[in-house]
């Protein structure tokens, strides 16, 4: 090995600055054949100066299509691989260079790395025949030569045969002749004329010797038998031919006929072809007719194999006179080869977020043809997001042109097409399939771009809202969503006991049951994010619509049951024509649509055909003039029920009383039985003791009076007394009151009970109340609740103080009646129209506000409205009126009655229907 190498050293500079026009720029080494496996043919990594801790990530490996070398992956030395036999390889070369590729990724690069191949003295000449018979005339003249087999070396250069040597003797000499390829033959000199009766057997020994050291040589016997004399050998038209032959022709072509003479007659004229001193491709592709000297192809011929064959041709007479002619055959190329292509790298999967210019795959182009026939160019079909980019020598690089997406197309089949120039043109394909690696390049999309949902109220808790539904076409945790709620106009806190989601499914669950009164509708902005790295995420917003059922029965607002159980009652006139508004019927309900629209029915009544109910206003109207036939007091039995399935109802009780005024209905009313009331009885005592009390004080302040007149007898003090100015007579009502359709308030109190002594103190004061509205200029003056008393004038102390009113009564915005209650009498629901009649509403409301502060509403509606919020619609709330004080006074109840109107602008409120007194018991059904 040391020897090799110095002789490498020798002869590497020789050789390479002799064919440094042939080999291109690359590293180069040069080691002896025949090394053993994993010899160290020297440190590629550092020849191509790269770094020894790089070189796995480089991944430098040798690239070819048959690997005689590899690369250490620790230290980066070129090994042999397995046996390199520089005459298997390179045959009769004179220089055997192995060419192949180095590849490094990270970045990519291709260095081309040669290895000359220096052959070792490892064969040994050898001749064909360990034996050869000659037949030479006995008349064969001094320096004729007889060609003898070459010996066979595959060895090259010095290591080749390189002379012959013949052993001593006295007739015989040796020469070297050489053929045109440049291969050595021996020729037999005769010295001296041989006598075949001295001698007729020779027998010599020929020596081959190569050059190598030391040298090795093979020997062959020749025996000449000495015969009788055959004087003219044969003789070729020319000692040389050469002939060009297409290699696509057929086995059975002729490609050429030599001919030789012979001077000799009869049988030594007789001339024989045969192939002399030939290889064995030329007997395998060629053949001889021993008769004609034609030769003709024996097999199919192929450039590529070999592009010239030597043919040596003997003409040999019966006298063994012989003669030798060379014909040389040159094979033309024909585009017989298509191009292959190999992939020698590819980089799959490729990220889709690859940048243009990514290297994919290294390809290699090889065609065996030369010329035009071995030019080769590639072309990529199909994919206009791949182009090619020639690298070096017959490499490409397939390279990205154009953005990635996964999600549209996740492989590719990318067919490379390569052709050579030959003509015909051959090509050939080969295809490679592409995948395409998942980034997190898409966000979730929801399928509606906002949902809204219906729920209808009184859910189940725990029961499915909706189900919203966003796609991610992204692969694996980039495409696995999960919802979340983040943001809703509910409160933060309350927001979990609402509603929940299933991060997996998307699914909205109800937590609670949804009250349709209390949470009409609310928003949510949902969530999708993948799991991708960055996540990506989309929102979008549900709107759930809480529907209302049926769950809220109508309730009455007007008639109510007074605190004490006692039923209201209404006044109309007796002279009332048809279609007289008595009352109305005031309901809500606190459902919404179809399930608050309130229908009114009539369930029973006293008189049937004397009343008339509207079906969606609840206002109670005459339908005839009434007859003497028709009792005073009517009883209607009203049921108010919505328009929901199953319909809900309530029932309110009318008591109807057909009189002309307040006094004339309390007769009528006080017929009835009253219940026993421990408190009324009570209380009547101690009216009775006050007003016994009150009497006798008047009487003695009268005496007293009448007394101190008499001794001044002065005509003025008696003043008060003189006719025309009070009014003693009747019970104390004033002389003009006004009747009308709306409720109203008289200067004048009665008894709650006409069975009982109550007395009714007005409470007047002069800047409250103006003096036309008293029963005498004197404010002192006091009627008394029997006909015939006189009046008692008392304290102002003494008076009971009036309740304050109470807040309660104003109606919310929310609670404003449902949809029966927005329509007034004409069925239209408009407002008043004329001063007048908002006055007189203001009086009305006043007064219900004052029943409502002390629970003991004395004109009806206990909840202070008299009907008239749902008679003039929602929109109309007590809170907008002006807070009129009442002036006169009911003992035992805070409750006042005022004529609001008739205080305003002097005009007397309307009468009728405005006359509401309670009865003495709730009337029974």
């Amino acid at each position: 090995m040391r020897r090799s190498a110095g002789r490498r050293q020798v002869l590497v500079p020789f050789l390479l600055s002799l064919f440094s026009g042939a080999l291109p720029d690359q590293i180069r080494y040069s080691i002896p054949e025949e090394l053993a496996k994993n010899t160290v043919v020297g440190n590629l990594a550092k020849d191509l100066e790269l770094r020894v801790r790089d070189l796995p990530a480089r991944k430098l490996r040798v690239s070819g299509e048959k690997e005689y070398f590899t690369v250490n992956p620790e230290s980066g030395d070129l090994l042999v691989s397995g046996r390199i036999d520089r005459e298997q390889i390179c045959s009769k070369k004179p220089l055997c260079v192995l060419d192949f590729d180095a590849v490094a990724e990270n970045p990519l690069n291709i260095f081309h790395v040669a290895v000359i191949v220096q052959d070792i003295n490892d064969n040994t000449p050898l001749f064909k025949q360990s034996s050869t018979d000659l037949k030479i005339s006995e008349s064969t003249q001094p320096g004729t030569t007889f060609p003898l087999d070459p010996a066979l070396d595959s060895d090259a250069g010095p290591n080749s045969l390189q002379r012959y040597h013949l052993n001593d003797n006295e007739c015989f000499d040796l020469s070297e002749k050489q053929t045109p390829d440049g291969r050595k033959y021996p020729e037999l000199i005769l010295k001296h004329s041989l006598d075949r009766e001295e001698q007729n057997f020779h027998q010599l020994l020929l020596t081959a010797v190569d050059g190598g050291n030391p040298p090795q040589s093979g020997t062959t016997l020749i025996r000449i038998q000495v015969i009788d004399a055959n004087d003219n050998p044969p003789v070729f038209s020319q000692d040389s031919y050469r002939v060009s032959l297409r290699e696509d022709v057929s086995p059975g072509t002729s490609v050429l006929r030599v001919t030789a003479t012979d001077r000799d007659e009869g049988v030594n004229a007789e001339i024989t072809y045969s192939f002399y001193n030939v290889d064995e491709q030329v007997v395998h592709f060629f053949t001889l007719d021993e008769r004609t000297g034609e030769i003709v192809t024996k097999d199919y011929l192929d450039f590529e194999v070999a592009n010239t064959y030597t043919l040596s041709i003997e003409a040999k007479d019966p006298g063994d006179l012989a003669a030798h002619c060379s014909i040389q055959i040159d094979i033309l190329d024909e585009n017989d080869c298509a191009p292959e292509v190999i992939v020698t790298s590819l980089f799959t999967p490729l990220p889709e977020d690859s940048p243009r210019g990514t290297v994919i795959a290294l390809i290699k182009t090889r065609d065996r043809d030369s010329g035009e026939n071995g030019e080769v160019y590639c072309r990529v079909f199909g994919n206009g997001e791949f182009i090619l980019k020639s690298s070096s020598k017959n490499y490409y690089k397939l390279v990205t042109d154009g953005a990635l997406d996964r999600e549209q197309i996740p492989e590719y089949n990318i067919t490379i097409t390569a052709t050579d120039r030959g003509k015909p043109p051959l090509s050939s394909s080969t295809s490679i399939t592409l995948h395409i690696a998942d980034i997190n390049d898409n966000a979730p999309v929801f399928q509606q771009s906002a949902y809204v949902v219906h729920m209808a109220e009184n859910n189940p808790p725990g029961a499915s809202i909706a189900q919203v539904s966003a796609s991610d076409p992204d692969l694996g945790p980039s495409g696995q969503v999960f919802y979340s709620i983040v943001a809703s106009d509910l409160e933060p806190r309350a927001l979990s006991s609402y509603v929940s989601v299933n991060a997996q499914s998307g699914v909205l669950f109800a937590q609670r049951a949804f009250d349709h009164e209390q949470l009409r509708a609310f928003e949510l902005t949902l969530q999708a994010r993948d799991q991708g790295s960055p996540a990506l995420s989309a929102k979008v917003s549900l709107r759930v619509l809480v529907d209302d059922r049926n769950d809220n029965a109508p309730r009455v607002l007007y008639p109510t049951l007074g605190p004490d159980g006692s039923a209201l009652f209404d006044t109309v006139p007796r002279a009332a024509q048809p279609g007289y508004l008595v009352t109305k019927v005031v309901a809500v309900d606190a459902d919404s649509g179809h399930n608050a629209w309130l229908s009114y029915h009539v369930l029973q009544a006293s008189e049937p055909g004397l009343f008339s109910l509207g079906l969606r206003t609840g206002e109670v109207r005459t339908a005839r003039v009434l007859g003497d036939r028709d009792a005073s007091r009517q009883r209607l039995l009203v049921s108010v029920r919505d328009g929901g399935q199953p319909p809900l109802s309530a029932t309110a009780t009318l008591l109807l009383v057909f009189a002309d005024s307040l006094q004339e209905a309390l007769p009528d009313l006080s017929d009835r039985p009253a219940q026993s009331d421990p408190q009324a009885e009570l209380q009547f005592y101690l009216v009775v003791a006050l007003a016994l009390i009150s009497v006798l004080f008047l009487l003695a302040v009268t005496l007293a009076i009448a007394l101190r007149l008499r001794h001044s007898s002065s005509p003025a003090a008696w003043g008060c007394f003189q006719p025309g100015l009070c009014s003693k007579s009747g019970p104390g009502i004033p002389p003009n009151y006004s009747e009308g359709t709306l409720p109203h308030s008289y200067n004048v109190c009665i008894a709650s009970q006409s069975a009982k002594a109550e007395f009714n103190f007005l409470n007047v004061t002069q800047e409250s109340a103006p003096s036309r509205d008293l029963l005498c200029d004197d404010a002192s003056w006091v009627p008394s609740a029997n006909p015939g008393d006189i009046g008692i004038p008392f304290n102002s102390d003494t008076i009971l103080k009036q309740a304050p009113p109470n807040t309660d009564w104003r109606f919310s915005q929310a609670q404003r009646p449902g949809t029966s209650g927005s329509q007034n009498g004409d069925e239209t629901g408009t407002w008043p129209n004329n001063q007048f009649d908002t006055e007189m509403l203001q009086a009305m409301i006043l007064a219900s506000a004052s029943e409502a502060a002390d629970g003991s509403s004395t004109l009806g509606g206990g909840a202070g409205t008299m009907g008239l919020s749902a008679r003039y619609g929602p929109q109309f709330t007590l809170q907008h009126v002006p807070d009129y004080r009442q002036n006169v006074y009911i003992p035992g109840s805070n409750a006042t009655l005022t004529n609001a109107a008739g205080k305003r602008d002097g005009k007397a409120p309307a009468g009728g229907n405005g006359n509401k007194k309670k009865s003495g018991k709730k009337e029974k059904k």
